[in-house]
């Protein structure tokens, strides 16, 4: 078949590897012949763990938080707090983590960062403080109708205890499903449809604990296409350097990868597929290999054509869910996992990847500049383990493409960014999801195992 436009971005897509010793081009994309080299996006954050922002806290606060810096080779000088305008506590170094007392009320506070350079950036929290212990639920609401997977958004206060809480949960029919350290949680939860009777709980540092109960009715919003490891239907292309274009069949240019269906160990459904990516006679480091699976439209394994142009045009929201097993983080550059909408000339990517050995942060593709941009939200895979991702992303007004959401083992990023689409050069209409895999310097031998890997669309 022709595969250009199956890929994350055949034609159109550049991305940057970023590893220890350089940031070196690789490339998708196979439409030029000319590359064009595009940098690391420049970036300085503030992340902020604690408190929440829109949360409600017992005093004292405490604050946690992180600052980073490319711009300035000499890094984070000191991190500090404003509560009203007014600064209450500095502590050097690229970690913050003050315990600021606080009389009940709302509070438009600031956590700041300041590097060697004369640099600065900052993130703002506004916080409510109580006097009263508590769980306090932001999403769902009790009594509401909501869809799968469900966000829960809480923070919880401990006014009795001076250690403050310890952590947060969430029970569903009296089964825990799901703990967060610290007095904040967001996070996806997975619910059946029908009546759920889910529960919302803090412990503190000192034994106690609180809950506050969230009946909610589950519909299954949206088509789910299920199981989609043990597709039949997957395509496979390696990429390697220089010039990073497509080859196939495995082994080419230096290196190898296959995919094998139908593994019972390591698996959750005794389905799983083990996808590698490692080196052949005369290795080549730096090898990604991109396997791709057309859902809807033309080349639709799935049964759904969609030959009259009657499907696309009315889908709007897309969740990418699956389960990956890591077997050596060590050696995983990086994990990429892509939903991919083209129709009527128009081509809209929402690329996301885990950028493990590249400072460990989730980047997210603009696709009219080509380049790859740092969510600064932390990707910290679980080695030798089943590690839990679900994208959600949303094609909004003139088909831009709206990144909503990150959930990677039970832990939410709001991304809320959105792009343009792209110019397709080619007539096709069809919706695919890729997951890729990207050697590493020394082109090591690494298999992931993929299951209960689904696409939901509305």
């Amino acid at each position: 078949m022709g595969h250009d436009l199956d890929r994350p971005c055949h034609g159109w897509k550049l991305g940057i590897h970023q590893n220890p010793e350089d940031a070196r081009l690789k490339t998708f994309c196979h439409i030029t012949l000319i590359l064009a080299i595009f940098a690391a996006p420049v970036f300085a954050s503030v992340t902020v763990s604690s408190p929440a922002n829109g949360g409600t806290v017992a005093s004292p606060v405490q604050f946690i938080a992180e600052g980073t810096t490319t711009t300035c080779s000499k890094g984070v000088a000191s991190l500090g707090v404003y509560v009203n305008s007014q600064l209450v506590s500095v502590q050097d170094g690229i970690t913050l983590n003050a315990a600021v007392s606080l009389p009940p009320g709302t509070y438009s506070t600031v956590v700041e960062e300041w590097d060697y350079c004369g640099g600065a950036t900052f993130t703002p929290v506004a916080i409510t403080v109580t006097n009263k212990s508590g769980v306090f639920v932001t999403s769902p609401a009790n009594n509401t109708t909501v869809g799968t997977p469900t966000n829960y958004i809480a923070t919880a206060a401990s006014a009795g205890c001076s250690k403050g809480v310890a952590s947060m949960g969430v029970y569903v029919n009296n089964q825990l499903v799901t703990v967060q350290s610290g007095a904040t949680l967001n996070t996806q939860v997975n619910l059946s449809p029908g009546v759920q009777n889910t529960v919302v709980e803090e412990w503190d540092n000192c034994g106690g604990a609180s809950y506050v109960p969230i009946t909610v009715t589950v519909q299954q919003i949206g088509t789910k296409l299920s199981s989609l490891q043990t597709s039949s239907g997957w395509n496979s292309w390696g990429q390697g350097p220089p010039n990073f274009v497509d080859c196939s069949p495995s082994p080419c240019n230096g290196f190898q990868f296959s995919h094998t269906p139908n593994v019972s160990s390591p698996s959750l459904s005794g389905k799983a597929t083990a996808f590698t990516v490692g080196g052949a006679s005369g290795t080549t480091p730096w090898g990604d290999v991109l396997f791709s699976l057309p859902l809807l439209g033309q080349f639709s394994t799935q049964g759904l054509p969609d030959t009259g142009h009657t499907l696309l045009p009315t889908l709007h929201n897309f969740t990418y869910d699956s389960y990956v097993y890591v077997t050596n983080a060590s050696i995983t550059q990086v994990l990429e996992f892509d939903i991919n909408l083209y129709m009527n000339g128009v081509g809209m990517l929402w690329g996301t990847q885990c950028n493990n050995l590249g400072g460990k942060v989730w980047d997210i593709w603009d696709n009219v500049n080509a380049k790859w941009v740092s969510t600064g939200v932390a990707c910290n895979l679980i080695n030798n383990g089943w590690n839990h991702v679900t994208i959600q992303g949303q094609r909004g007004a003139g088909n831009a493409v709206i990144y909503q959401t990150i959930t990677l083992n039970g832990t939410t990023a709001n991304i809320n960014s959105t792009y343009p689409p792209f110019t397709v050069p080619v007539s096709w209409w069809g919706v695919t999801v890729n997951y890729q895999m990207d050697g590493n310097s020394t082109q090591a031998a690494n298999t992931t195992y993929v299951d209960n890997f689904s696409l939901t669309y509305r």
